[in-house]
């Protein structure tokens, strides 16, 4: 099966999804979107999450996912628990990420994925926006263990806006799956 930038969204949707930070207030993104990888492995992380921040506003989470893409880029997406919107998610994005030791890597972040009820969507399923930032997230632990003790990330957008995450694991082995690409199985008929 060929993977495509619709699965690769409904991935990160149906084990996470994407955010804004106010239920009743989207907001605004000033930054077009940029063309996305394909997600090559993808880490599902349980605990909780003893901060969370996103423009200011304090949540709780769902759970929390490492996604890295064919091209080198890093998402830590955090499934946000918000009762009025199930596609609440917010993304820390970034690539060049670097392990100083097997259990620490450290990843600089320079955009916010944003996803809510109330993005564009395609094929049925919200459309993250991006929004340029600076930060870092940490990870303590490592995925070839199964083991992720914590995660930390910090990150303002270009906006002025603050996001925040402290997620703690609860000490079950992380879920790690690799994804290959594959030739199609069905035949296009409008090729």
């Amino acid at each position: 099966m060929r993977l495509s930038r619709p699965v690769l969204i409904a991935t990160l949707v149906a084990l996470t999804s994407p955010c804004f930070a106010e239920t009743s207030r989207p907001i605004p993104v000033n930054n077009p979107q940029q063309q996305s990888s394909i997600i090559d492995l993808l880490a599902l992380m349980s605990g909780h999450c003893k901060t969370l921040k996103v423009a200011g506003r304090t949540f709780a989470c769902k759970t929390v996912a490492y996604a890295h893409g064919d091209k080198g880029r890093v998402n830590f997406a955090v499934a946000v628990d918000d009762p009025t919107d199930k596609n609440h998610v917010v993304s820390f994005s970034g690539a060049n990420g670097k392990r100083a030791d097997d259990n620490s890597y450290e990843l600089p972040i320079d955009r916010m994925l944003l996803n809510s009820k109330d993005r564009p969507r395609i094929d049925g399923l919200p459309v993250p926006a991006e929004q340029v930032s600076t930060g870092v997230c940490r990870q303590t632990g490592n995925f070839a263990a199964k083991k992720v003790k914590d995660v930390t990330c910090s990150a303002t957008d270009s906006e002025g806006r603050s996001y925040e995450l402290l997620f703690v694991s609860d000490g079950t082995p992380v879920s790690v799956r690799r994804i290959r690409q594959s030739a199609p199985s069905i035949q296009d008929p409008f090729k």
